[in-house]
């Protein structure tokens, strides 16, 4: 097999990685850790494959999965930001309660059929780039060139904004902030919901882009 197509692939199914990574990072820099990311990823992915069959809207399909996750995640952040439970095992059983919710509601798509996807193109002039072109920058869903800016942007927002700075001190100091003025308790609950979002949209990229279907 051609190398360039390979690592195409690899660059495509890291995307995925790269969503959920940066709501997990988002929602620990908040203080908050979040196991149950895969979870929330299949709960996206399933609500995305199963809202584009209902919609034959792939963009509605990537709205309702991130939506779906982050509402998922707020079982998460009740148990361990309210109820002050043990962070770790909140976590894992959200993976299972995810995992168990989707393959429940997702009976049956695995025979769907196919379906509209997100859109793939090439970038004029970076696609004709020497090596790194054909890899990065030709026939790559559109969900890829997403995470190219998604990554800088949240870098950004975390490192060198107000919002940022509020972000950091609620998860390294949440006492001074408290001090401040700042809620602690309402941004973990909006980053451990923008987590699941994240989750979400990487499982919707998963089924609407990356690997197209659902395989309960």
């Amino acid at each position: 097999m051609d190398p360039i197509i390979i690592l195409q692939a690899g660059v495509a199914t890291g995307t995925v990685l790269l969503f959920a990574t940066i709501g997990e990072i988002l929602t620990e820099r908040s203080g908050v850790l979040n196991l149950g990311v895969e979870g929330m990823m299949l709960i996206g992915a399933m609500s995305a494959f199963s809202t584009a069959v209902s919609t034959g809207n792939p963009w509605l399909g990537l709205l309702v999965a991130m939506l779906a996750a982050g509402l998922l995640s707020q079982v998460h952040a009740f148990i361990s930001i309210h109820l002050q439970a043990d962070q770790v095992v909140s976590g894992l059983a959200l993976t299972f309660l995810g995992t168990g919710i989707s393959l429940v509601l997702g009976e049956g798509l695995s025979k769907a059929g196919t379906i509209s996807l997100l859109p793939r193109f090439s970038i004029p002039l970076l696609s004709q780039t020497p090596l790194l072109g054909p890899i990065f920058f030709t026939e790559q869903s559109v969900m890829v060139y997403l995470g190219y800016l998604l990554t800088p942007l949240v870098w950004y927002y975390i490192n060198r904004t107000r919002p940022g700075l509020h972000l950091r001190a609620v998860g390294e100091h949440p006492a001074a902030a408290d001090s401040l003025g700042i809620s602690v308790y309402r941004l973990r609950y909006f980053y451990v919901f923008i987590g699941g979002v994240f989750a979400g949209l990487a499982g919707g990229t998963i089924s609407l882009a990356i690997s197209p279907g659902w395989f309960s």
